[in-house]
Parts: structure tokens; sequence; C-alpha cells
């Protein structure tokens, strides 16, 4: 009946804690749970093999330690505001990542890090264009996104 429990359980709270608790909303959150999670399971999203799944805490910490520095980055970039110029810009990087759990990991990654956005993923060239705040080097931004989370990726999930 419920596919997905946990799933079904956090659409639910997570209905309450943007409504008003009462037995209205209970219910309809109730309906709109369980619809998610029959919605997930139609999907039927393929479990990912993890070859190398020591490698997950290297991974996270390294993404941890940029959404830090990109915040200081970001935040004095705004504090310094107009006095100094800085240009915005969009790059297109190729990637070597097919899976789609690894792609998805690399869009979370990439927009969570701040001055950073993933825009789109063209699946033929296998190229993802990403919107960067602050662009100096464009060059720079590929090897970084490449070295830092690509190879990482490829070596957990692929």
């Amino acid at each position: 009946m419920i596919p997905y429990p946990l799933l079904s359980l956090s659409l639910l709270l997570m209905w309450l804690l943007l409504n008003d608790f009462n037995l209205g909303h209970l219910i309809l959150g109730a309906v709109v749970a369980t619809f998610g999670g029959w919605a997930m399971a139609s999907l039927r999203p393929g479990k990912p093999v993890m070859k190398k799944w020591y490698l997950i805490p290297k991974l996270l910490l390294r993404v941890f330690v940029d959404i830090i520095r990109s915040n200081l980055a970001v935040a004095l970039l705004i504090l310094r505001g107009k006095r100094q110029k800085h240009t915005s810009g969009f790059i297109s990087i190729p990637l070597r990542i097919e899976h789609p759990t690894a792609l998805a990991v690399m869009a979370v990654i990439l927009t969570s890090t701040p001055g950073s956005a993933w825009l789109a993923y063209d699946g033929r060239r296998k190229t993802v264009l990403i919107h960067v705040l602050d662009l100096i080097d464009e060059d720079a931004w590929v090897t970084n996104i490449k070295d830092r989370y690509e190879s990482l990726l490829l070596e957990i999930i692929e």
C-alpha cells in the first residue's frame, strides 16, 4: 500500500509543518504523502552500486569545505559592492559521469555551493551548463569541478 514509508512520512510531516495542524490538513497531508509514495514507486529509480563507498566522507568533507569557502567569497563580493567589478558568466563543462545518481549528486553539489548553479545537462554531448557569479578563470572552474567532484564521484558510483 505504501511503497516508500519513510518518504510518505516525511511528506506528511512537511505538509503539517507548512500548514496548520488540524484534522483536515492531517487527512489531506496523508493523501498527498500516499500519492507521493506511489509516484516515486512508479519512477522505480535504480539503486546505484557504490564501488568505493568509503570515499563518501572524503567527498562530503570536500563539499563542506568548498561551501564554507564559497560562502565567504560571495559575502565578500556582496560587501564590496560596486567598488570591485565582478563578471558573472556561463560555463559548459564536459563530464564523464553518466550514471543518473552521480549526475544528481553533482547537480546538488554545484547548486548548493554559493556562487554557482547547475542550469542544464545535455545528455548527447555529455556537458553541463553552469552559471558562475564571479567568473575569473573559466579553465580553473572546469579543472576544479572535474578534479574535486567528478573524479571522486566516478570512483564512488560508476
